[in-house]
């Protein structure tokens, strides 16, 4: 790898570190108005007719609780000081990552999905974002238990950018918002369901093209 390039994944990496914590800190502070579990705050403002439903409104809260979670841990399974200098918190921060995700987090979204705002339209985008969710995380862990670090990353990759989803759909939102864009509501809806997500994915799939996981393990794989 020419050291131009190095240079400029190595600039690309932390500046998506650092809008990715950012946007953490973020959707830690809109988190925060759920706190005392009022039905009328914020987003449950839409929700006042399944509000009641217990496993839609505790699926709910464990979602909203677990995502900065799950952020966090994730961002800093990218971090190469921590991966090929400190594995044990690399593996521990795994390991809070995909517990996280496919036994509290995942789960708790799957159940929001089939209750999302948009229709049936927006709910189907939900549910397969959180299949896809679920299975990339789950193969990143499967790949790693078999020592291949390569395809790990490689599925890491996919999780977290699924996982950013929340981020995406929010910063999509609001360039509506700057933007002016004029469309229905339930029409917005569903754009956004696909837009927070589908670009990720082709992020992710391009930064595996350009060897941003052979970069990521340089050290390991020397």
């Amino acid at each position: 790898m020419g050291n131009s390039k190095a240079i400029l994944i190595r600039f690309v990496n932390s500046a998506a570190f650092i809008a990715t914590l950012y946007g953490s800190y973020l959707l830690i502070l809109l988190s925060l108005p759920y706190i005392h579990f009022q039905p009328n705050v914020e987003f449950l403002g839409t929700k006042q007719l399944i509000y009641h439903i217990d496993l839609w409104r505790i699926s709910f809260y464990i979602h909203v609780f677990s995502s900065p979670i799950v952020i966090l841990s994730g961002l800093l399974q990218f971090n190469r000081r921590i991966l090929n200098k400190r594995p044990k918190i690399h593996r521990g921060l795994g390991y809070v990552y995909v517990i996280t995700v496919l036994l509290i987090s995942g789960p708790a979204a799957l159940v929001m999905s089939f209750y999302a705002n948009g229709g049936r339209i927006a709910q189907t985008s939900f549910v397969l974002l959180t299949f896809f969710w679920i299975f990339t995380t789950l193969m990143s862990f499967l790949r790693v238990k078999k020592g291949d670090y390569l395809s790990h990353t490689k599925w890491n990759i996919r999780s977290y950018a699924l996982t950013l989803s929340a981020m995406t759909l929010r910063f999509y939102a609001s360039m509506f918002d700057i933007f002016e864009v004029r469309m229905g509501p339930k029409e917005t809806y569903i754009l956004l369901s696909y837009l927070s997500w589908i670009p990720n994915l082709i992020i992710a799939e391009t930064m595996i093209y350009f060897k941003y996981p052979q970069y990521l393990l340089k050290g390991r794989l020397d």
